[in-house]
């Protein structure tokens, strides 16, 4: 059901000793909140909105406990607009329905409003579609939060009526921020230096993991002189342990896991895998990025590397664990062993760069499609080259870019694997177009 946040109903601090310590330190201004400081920073288009009392549609996508619903309050208290809350887990059309009358019986009184949408990527395509008409009628500012990425799970006709802002993982720095205010707010005894970098390494950039943690560990131990690594695991135990084995922070050992298979070593790769394994990550991820290194790190060289990447995370999808990691392990094996190249990876971001920066330039005449009479009489395709027809299936200095864009080379191939070969070919045809009289 849509419900007004009570939070907001004075400007006080939140007195709620039965709360989780999270929602007892939650802000409420905007100098109380941690991280995301790209977004909040001044100029920075958080910090524009909160200034400007103007609040446009958005999207808030990041992974949990980095301050989605906090800044979506924070707003709708900055414009002083009433805040709606649905839940997409549990909410339906009816629910949806019941924010709009809601809405619009408050602008009838004045007030405007702001309905945000928790999980908004849990909610169907018809449930997304029930927001659209009303909020390019302006009824009320839509927020959806969203811990998946907006461009697969969110429909393109509400992801382009709304800003999609990217919000971070907490820093260290941030954590310890947030450590200090719940060690004040719960006169807790101090922490020390180990436990307290354990137990922020265990929190992997969640803020509410951090705190919840935190707070078993101080009720579990009331009146202990210090917190110390024992209290620690005493309390937390196996999570404590698998959450961050042996103190390496989590994304590190992705790190480690992916240099090691950049630096075609199997034994190294396997064993950063078991480590990140044992310390309780979700497999599908370690599939995942080996999908990204398949194409990252070996592309053409190999193009198997990637199938068999699919190919892992497949079965680890029938198998589940233990057994499909099994196929992760060969996988990891193979892409490490495989010959290399971030040719394409290079090429990808070299002409991602130019597209961004050189304007959008017109299709040439006579690459453009002509399936009418209309279009042919303007000329539409006529001049194209049916390379099929061509000597050799080439048609040798041809041009295929803009016109008045000079000749590009975004994919150069290495000479290993099968980007040998390729450069091979790509050579072959390039001295042909320079026989043709084609530039560059």
């Amino acid at each position: 059901m849509a419900t007004q946040d009570a939070l907001f109903e004075s400007d006080g601090p939140a007195q709620a000793p039965g709360a989780p310590l999270a929602e007892r330190l939650r802000p409420r201004h905007l100098d109380e909140v941690v991280g995301q400081r790209h977004l909040l920073a001044p100029g920075r288009p958080l910090r524009v909105a909160f200034e400007s009392g103007r609040l446009p549609s958005m999207i808030l996508w990041g992974p949990p406990g980095v301050g989605k619903t906090t800044l979506a309050r924070l707003l709708a208290t900055a414009t002083g607009a009433h805040f709606i809350t649905l839940s997409a887990v549990l909410a339906g059309v009816k629910d949806i329905r019941e924010a709009v009358e809601q809405a619009a019986a408050l602008r009838k009184a004045g007030r405007a409003s702001v309905v945000f949408v928790d999980e908004v990527h849990r909610f169907n395509k018809a449930q997304q579609d029930a927001f659209l008409p009303h909020v390019e009628s302006g009824l009320f500012s839509f927020i959806g939060a969203t811990t998946e990425n907006p461009s697969f799970e969110v429909n393109s006709a509400l992801l382009s009526r709304a800003t999609v802002h990217v919000l971070k993982s907490l820093d260290s720095e941030d954590l310890g921020t947030l450590l200090d205010r719940g060690q004040a707010l719960l006169a807790a005894p101090p922490l020390a230096a180990a436990a307290r970098e354990q137990l922020v390494a265990h929190a992997d950039g969640d803020a509410r993991r951090l705190l919840n943690a935190y707070e078993n560990l101080v009720a579990a131990h009331a009146g202990a002189p210090e917190l110390g690594v024992a209290q620690l695991e005493a309390t937390l135990g196996e999570l404590l342990r698998r959450g961050d084995k042996g103190g390496d922070v989590f994304y590190d050992t992705i790190s480690a896991l992916h240099k090691a298979v950049r630096g075609s070593d199997p034994d190294a790769s396997l064993y950063w895998l078991a480590r990140l394994l044992d310390a309780g990550m979700d497999p599908r991820y370690a599939a995942r990025r080996m999908v990204r290194m398949a194409s990252e790190d070996i592309g053409l060289a190999d193009p198997r590397a990637l199938r068999l990447a699919l190919d892992a995370a497949e079965v680890f999808e029938r198998l589940g664990s233990p057994e499909g990691e099994v196929a992760l392990a060969e996988a990891v094996v193979y892409l490490a062993i495989a010959p290399k190249s971030n040719a394409v990876y290079k090429a990808w971001g070299k002409v991602q760069e130019l597209v961004r920066t050189d304007g959008t330039r017109p299709v040439p005449m006579h690459l453009r499609n002509a399936p009418t009479r209309l279009m042919k009489g303007l000329g539409h395709g006529q001049g194209y080259r049916y390379a099929h027809d061509e000597e050799g299936g080439y048609a040798a200095g041809e041009h295929y870019l803009p016109e008045g864009l000079p000749s590009q080379r975004f994919y150069e191939p290495v000479p290993r694997g099968l980007e040998l070969r390729i450069g091979e070919n790509l050579a072959e045809l390039r001295a042909r177009d320079a026989a043709a009289g084609k530039p560059g």
